[in-house]
């Protein structure tokens, strides 16, 4: 029978073995469960703030459109002399009306925006001002929180 060559290193597994202590550590599984347990305890806390915040982001930014709209609006008033007609509506910035002489537009660059929820801004022109609104991310009037409106009149 022939001799095998003796193996370089020695098997880390075999007690009494010093040289590989390092390989023999790990986490046992209490130790895991109490890691995933505050895991699980912070998602807990952090996630509903989190989401709260990304819904507030939209709101914002549907009052951010709508005073852009807003300026717009007061551009085209200035060059026409008049706000657009309800009927003429937001496109009147885009879009030379039929009846508006000294258009200078299009006053918004990009086109007609939607707002975060992927609806049309209303408009209505309700002397002395106008009114844009957003109806939210229901996309029905009134509403609470993210379903409530965002509007701006003058």
């Amino acid at each position: 029978m022939s001799q095998q060559p003796a193996r370089s290193g020695a098997n880390p597994r075999k007690p009494g073995n010093t040289r590989n202590k390092s390989l023999l550590k790990g986490f046992t599984l209490i130790e895991l469960l109490v890691v995933l347990a505050i895991l699980t305890m912070l998602a807990g806390l952090v996630g509903p703030k989190v989401l709260g915040s990304l819904g507030g982001a939209k709101s914002k930014t549907a009052a951010v459109q709508i005073s852009d709209l807003d300026k717009s609006l007061e551009l085209f008033k200035l060059d026409v002399g008049r706000y657009p007609s309800t009927e003429e509506g937001l496109n009147a910035l885009v879009a030379k009306p039929p009846a508006a002489n000294g258009w200078n537009g299009p006053y918004l660059k990009g086109g007609l925006p939607s707002d975060p929820w992927g609806n049309a801004y209303r408009y209505n022109n309700v002397p002395p001002g106008v009114e844009i609104i957003s109806l939210g991310s229901d996309n029905a009037a009134g509403g609470e929180g993210e379903a409530a409106d965002v509007r701006n009149t003058k």
